[in-house]
């Protein structure tokens, strides 16, 4: 793992703490340089306004060393043009002056002379700013030049103790720094740590199968979204609902898938028994073999209509496209009436076109797109559930609309606890599974066909008015 990704797994309040601590390591660092640096400047300055003055006062006619002023610790130098040159370094006692040794001197000899201040490095005497300058030495116009400086180890020696105490001080605030940051950024992250702490919880529960309930959800107080901790508390909570939501609608069509197939097996097992014991009545009567085949043919035709209709939800489910079709809707429907009629005699049936149109004219015509076969089919269940599930005398009326059209009957409706189950898949209402009743498909297969049409359907039931509405993508 490089370095940079191990910065990256460190934990965020030892990372937060570092980068305060550095930070304070480094401001405190650039503060005290500077400091140390402006002060030296000063201190310089000083001193060489000090040399000058020096300088200065020492610099009129006579001989040198007899008029000299040189403060304790202080260095001078003569250099004749024609006598022996001489120097020492000032002490308070001017007959125990110290002499400068001969490189001392030969040092000094090399300054500048421009009056100004320099650095000096006598071997044995230390380092000193100085200044040079030339100067009458007796009246006959003998010329000399005159060094004279002050050691800078009072400045060095400021500065020395300035660099250690800086350096103590900046190690205090910077172990201060991090013992406070530590502490501050740990309570500064305990709301976090808490907004962790849920989302492991939820990530312990056995989420694979069963019902799940996710009832763990951070604290009110830390979803404020003001702050960045409360963004995350409301993002994770958000996260949490949908899960939950998402849970509960995998456990929902588990129960589905589980009871789609024991309906599924019930239907089928029903037919396949009433073979079997008609085959075996074949088998032991000759004259029953008639009166055998004739049920063997029903209940194949009955079981190869419940496995067509499961074959269509399957297909529909894997999203197989439909036809696109321009669709005539008003005359699907005047046909599918018109055969209802024939059928079920018993029952009153109605079409009733939009704005009292005629069913020839061009104004009853609405055109949707679609599979025609397949949009029959949708007509056809709920003409016929209409008249399988309402007693003679119903009316049953069929309205035309711009996007699709109704379904409604004046029978006694669906049961209050089946409405909102109507389009599930072998729902009915006669829970004791008599035969008369059907598989349950019809209405599941009208939702399969209408939702792959890209349309709605939604059901309306109380007694004596119960309608059906379909809407379905324009032409």
């Amino acid at each position: 793992m490089s370095s940079r990704l191990r910065r990256l797994a460190a934990p965020l309040a030892s990372r937060l703490v570092i980068t305060a601590v550095a930070l304070v390591l480094v401001v405190s660092l650039l503060i005290a340089t500077f400091a140390t640096l402006a002060l030296r400047e000063t201190l310089m300055d000083r001193l060489d306004r000090d040399v000058e003055e020096m300088s200065h006062r020492n610099g009129g006619p006579g001989p040198a060393s007899n008029r000299l002023v040189v403060p304790p610790g202080a260095v001078w130098a003569v250099f004749p043009d024609t006598s022996e040159e001489q120097g020492g370094i000032g002490t308070f006692d001017r007959d125990a002056e110290e002499e400068l040794s001969d490189t001392d001197l030969e040092a000094l000899k090399d300054v500048r002379v421009d009056a100004r201040t320099h650095d000096a490095d006598l071997p044995d005497a230390g380092t000193f700013r100085v200044v040079a300058q030339a100067i009458a030495i007796d009246p006959t116009g003998e010329r000399a030049v005159l060094v004279m400086g002050m050691p800078t180890d009072e400045v060095d020696n400021t500065i020395d103790s300035l660099v250690y105490w800086e350096a103590l001080l900046t190690l205090l605030g910077t172990l201060a720094a991090a013992g406070v940051g530590y502490v501050v950024v740990r309570r500064q992250l305990r709301p976090l740590r808490e907004v962790a702490a849920t989302a492991h919880t939820v990530a312990g529960l056995p989420l694979s199968s069963g019902e799940v309930e996710v009832a763990q959800r951070v604290p009110a107080r830390l979803t404020d979204e003001d702050t960045e901790v409360g963004q995350v508390g409301i993002a994770l909570n958000s996260l949490l609902d949908h899960v939950e939501t998402s849970l509960a609608e995998r456990h929902r069509s588990e129960q589905q898938v589980r009871q789609f197939v024991a309906d599924a097996s019930h239907e089928l097992r029903t037919p396949l028994t009433t073979i079997r014991g008609y085959t075996e009545l074949a088998q032991q009567r000759s004259e029953a073999v008639p009166t055998a085949l004739g049920k063997v043919e029903e209940e194949s035709i009955r079981m190869t209509a419940l496995v067509e209709d499961l074959l269509l939800l399957a297909r529909l489910d894997q999203g197989r496209p439909l036809a696109r079709d321009s669709v005539d809707l008003t005359r699907l429907l005047l046909e599918a009436v018109d055969d209802a009629r024939v059928v079920g005699p018993e029952h009153t049936w109605r079409l009733e076109l939009p704005a009292d149109a005629d069913a020839d004219s061009a104004d009853a015509e609405v055109m949707v797109t679609g599979d025609d076969q397949r949009l029959h089919q949708v007509v056809s269940n709920l003409l016929t559930n209409a008249r399988r599930h309402t007693p003679a005398g119903t009316t049953v009326t069929v309205r035309v609309r711009p996007d699709g059209f109704d379904v409604h009957d004046d029978g006694p409706g669906f049961p209050p606890g089946l409405v909102s189950t109507a389009f599930e898949r072998f729902t009915r209402a006669d829970e004791a599974r008599r035969r008369d009743g059907g598989a349950g498909l019809g209405l599941a297969l009208v939702h399969a066909i209408v939702t792959s049409h890209g349309g709605t359907v939604n059901l309306t039931s109380v007694p004596g008015d119960t309608t059906i509405a379909v809407r379905l993508p324009a032409l």
